[in-house]
């Protein structure tokens, strides 16, 4: 059976109170009891993080990928780009990207980016590394033997055209609007190329 302790009228018991500390540890115990309220908990680390885009030069820049013509914050420190992200003061995009546009820094560095002009012959089993003058020269003279060959000016009712339908042209989403508008004008009206196709959707 339970025991049934006495209760003892008119008086209130009082909690248990701890006993004193050593003398040395009571500092020791008071300073801990501090942390929170007076002292902040703040590592070394901490105190000296700070933001990859701090003392960075910002530029404001158009996203290259489309028409939309989303606003970008381009971040610049010893003439690197350290970051590219939304600019949230655009009206069009409001700081927000799509996956594309918010890959944009991986596009402008990327240590798997190739920079040279890489050749394969026909028929070879393997890649040449040439130069950009040598592939500049190249593509120049394969337009021009293949315009010379097929130019039609004039259809056999007689209509003028001025074309060749013996190149096409393909571009990608990657292409900004300066280069597509150089594109059109070269291709299209300077050497009579029709076959234009383009992922950029301008």
């Amino acid at each position: 059976m339970r025991e049934h302790l006495p209760k003892i009228e008119g008086s209130k018991q009082s909690p248990p109170t701890a006993a004193p500390l050593p003398g040395a540890l009571q500092p020791v115990a008071e300073e801990i009891l501090e942390v929170g309220s007076r002292t902040e908990p703040f590592s070394v680390e901490a105190v000296e993080k700070a933001p990859r885009i701090r003392d960075a030069k910002l530029f404001h820049s158009v996203c290259p990928y489309c028409a939309v013509g989303c606003g970008l914050n381009v971040y610049v420190k010893d003439g690197k780009v350290i970051d590219i992200e939304g600019n949230p003061d655009s009206p069009i995009n409001h700081g927000t990207l799509c996956p594309k546009g918010a890959s944009t820094f991986q596009y402008v560095i990327n240590p798997s980016r190739q920079t040279h002009v890489m050749y394969r012959a026909p028929y070879s089993d393997h890649w040449e590394r040439k130069s950009l003058d040598w592939a500049m020269e190249r593509i120049a003279q394969r337009i021009k033997e293949t315009r010379d060959s097929t130019f039609v000016e004039r259809l056999p009712d007689g209509r003028e055209v001025n074309h060749t339908l013996a190149i096409e042209l393909l571009g990608g989403a990657t292409l900004d609007v300066e280069e597509n508008y150089l594109m059109k004008k070269l291709f299209n009206g300077g050497l009579g190329i029709i076959p234009i196709e383009n992922q950029a959707r301008i």
